[in-house]
Parts: structure tokens; C-alpha cells; sequence
């Protein structure tokens, strides 16, 4: 018997009538030979974390642009924290921690440079160009994953990364109905558990927030970045375990809407109006996308027409980008952050 075979064995015994088992897997667009040591979403996890487009993140923008500091997150750390609750949680629950793991690591590759402002901006260039289609970052990373990088990923792991943004939208209790699985469940609760928690600490590490000024809502989840984290995800587990949804309790539920809520308005909508860097960089992404969309027979060989435009824009890398578009655009008023 493979060692494969023996996970397989242990999974269906040991997790969770409710885990997603790699033997029961619906298989890949492209059928494989299986692997003798790893299950399918353990080879998914593996194909992902040595992909190019999973290094490029870091070097892609979570919320500050080029901050001076070296302890702000980019978009691959923030993945990696990601990854890290969604195993603890997926552990707790008997899920499918591999299969987890997978959707974690693989759901921002499709991120565009400079975090959110390069996707508005990338999305108002496709728009002007074609008012019926638009960008959004999670439909671009099944598509770096599946036809750029052309990874042959399981569809259960391709499900669970098309199903894993909420955009400013309230948790609730994701089920079968809501979620393609409990394991992409997980990782869905586990994003905005991440990424509320490290904007909030990268917020104050910057002084744009001040802790003594906190809502009594925050400090009730808890009075420290470690203490919130380990807070939501010991309520989650206590309110999901052995259910066929992932959720929170009532009152964390609350909690956690409430600081999604307080940092969208004290932050994040505040961010693009007090610094040039927000308008910078959307300008920046702009006029790299109307360069190619005019001149399509400049792209690099593997990128063709409009989609050729929006595939090569979304992938670069901040540092990538302000080059480029220095080498460009000389003439251009140089940008009021360095890139190294």
C-alpha cells in the first residue's frame, strides 16, 4: 500500500463525516497518475506554494504602498496568515487540513500590484475598454492557476478559491448552501479573521490608528493583535464543531462585523484620501493597461489581446510596475514613493 493509500485510509477514518476526502476527490480537468506519497490536495498545496505566481506576492501591496517600515504585511504574508488559522481551524474541526491549506495559500494570486487601489484601477480600465466585463481578483486567480500556470489543480481546490472573497459583506454561517465546502468555508472566516486583525495592528504600528482610541467592541474580542486573533478562532470552533457549517457565535459574530465595519470607515475608505499613493498607483495602473490595450503587439510573447492586457497588468509586482512604467513613461512625474 502507498503511503498515499494510508492518508486516504486515515482521513476517511479519522475526520469528520463532513471533511472533504481526497479519495472522494471529483479529480482534475486533466486525469493524472496519482502520486505514491502525496494526496491530490496535497500535490494542489505543493503545486501552489512553488508556483511563480504565489513568489510574486511578495512583493504585491496588502494595504500600505511601499511603507518605510519592514514589518508592515504584504500580500504573501497576509496569505500565510491566512493559511496558518485556516490549518489550526480545519485541524480543530477534523476538515480537511490539506485541502484547506490549498484554497489559503492559492486565493490572492490573482491580486493585482498596490492591494485594492491596482484592482479598482484595473477594473475601471477593463470597464472603459468593455463595459461588460469587469476584474475581480478571485476570478483572476483561478485563472492564473488553471490557464497561466496551467496547474491542473482538483476542482475542489479551484471551488474553494472562487468561493473564498466577501468583499465589505457580513460574515454568517457558511454551510453547504453558501460554500462549495466547509474546508473553503474555513478559509473564507479565516481571511477576514486575518486580515482584520493585521490591518488593525500595521494601522497602529503606522500611527494612522491609536489603541487607546479603540471602540470597546475591539477591546472585548481582545486587548492584544495575538489575544483578537485567538479569541475569534476559539469561538469559531466551539460553534462549528461537529455541525455541516463554519460560523461564529452571536455575539462574535457581532464583534467581528462591527470591526470589519469600524476599519472600513476609520481606514481603509480614509486611506486614499490622506496619502498620494492610492492615486499614484491607480494612475500608474492605468496608463500600463491603456499602453498595452493600444499597442497589443508590444506584450510579451504569451499574452495576446484584451484578456493578454489584463493577465499581464494583474501580474506584476509593485516594483515591476513603477519600473515599467518609469521605462515608459520618462517624462512622467516621478513617483513620490522609491521602489527598489
Amino acid at each position: 500500500m502507498h503511503v498515499r493509500e494510508q492518508t486516504e485510509d486515515r482521513e476517511r477514518s479519522g475526520l469528520s463525516t463532513f471533511a472533504s476526502l481526497a479519495k472522494d476527490s471529483h479529480g482534475r480537468e486533466i486525469d493524472e497518475e496519482q502520486d505514491p506519497v502525496r494526496t491530490c490536495f496535497q500535490r494542489d498545496r505543493d503545486r501552489i506554494l512553488h508556483s511563480k505566481s504565489f513568489r510574486r506576492l511578495m512583493h504585491k501591496t496588502q494595504v500600505f504602498i511601499a511603507p518605510a517600515g519592514d514589518h508592515y504585511r504584504t500580500r504573501l504574508t497576509h496569505t500565510l496568515e491566512v493559511s496558518q488559522i485556516s490549518r489550526t481551524i480545519a485541524r480543530a474541526l477534523s476538515l480537511n487540513e490539506d485541502l484547506a491549506e490549498a484554497i489559503a495559500l492559492g486565493h490572492d494570486v490573482g491580486h493585482t500590484p498596490f492591494g485594492h487601489a491596482g484592482e479598482a484601477a484595473l477594473d475601471d480600465a477593463l470597464r472603459a475598454r468593455d463595459p461588460a466585463q469587469r476584474f475581480r481578483h478571485y476570478e483572476q486567480s483561478l485563472r492564473v492557476l488553471a490557464v497561466l500556470e496551467r496547474l491542473n489543480l482538483t476542482h475542489e481546490t479551484l471551488e474553494g478559491i472562487g468561493g473564498h472573497s466577501k468583499g465589505r459583506s457580513d460574515l454568517v454561517a457558511y454551510d453547504g448552501e453558501n460554500c462549495p465546502s466547509l474546508e473553503g468555508a474555513v478559509v473564507r472566516v479565516a481571511d477576514r479573521i486575518a486580515y482584520l486583525n493585521h490591518d488593525l495592528d500595521d494601522a497602529l504600528r503606522a500611527g494612522w490608528l491609536r489603541i487607546e482610541d479603540l471602540p470597546s467592541e475591539i477591546v472585548e474580542i481582545g486587548e492584544t493583535h495575538g489575544t483578537r486573533i485567538g479569541q475569534m478562532v476559539i469561538d469559531l470552533i466551539e460553534n462549528s464543531a461537529g455541525k455541516p457549517m463554519v460560523g461564529f457565535g452571536a455575539r462574535m459574530l457581532e464583534l467581528t462585523n462591527f470591526m470589519k465595519e469600524y476599519l472600513f470607515e476609520s481606514f481603509y475608505l480614509d486611506y486614499p484620501s490622506r496619502l498620494p499613493h492610492v492615486v499614484e498607483a491607480q494612475g500608474l495602473v492605468h496608463a500600463l493597461f491603456d499602453h498595452y490595450a493600444n499597442r497589443p503587439k508590444l506584450l510579451p510573447n504569451g499574452y495576446s489581446g484584451l484578456q493578454g492586457v489584463v493577465d499581464y497588468v494583474s501580474g506584476m509586482t509593485d516594483r515591476y510596475a513603477a519600473r515599467l512604467h518609469g521605462e515608459l513613461f520618462p517624462a512622467a512625474a516621478p513617483l513620490s514613493i522609491a521602489y527598489v
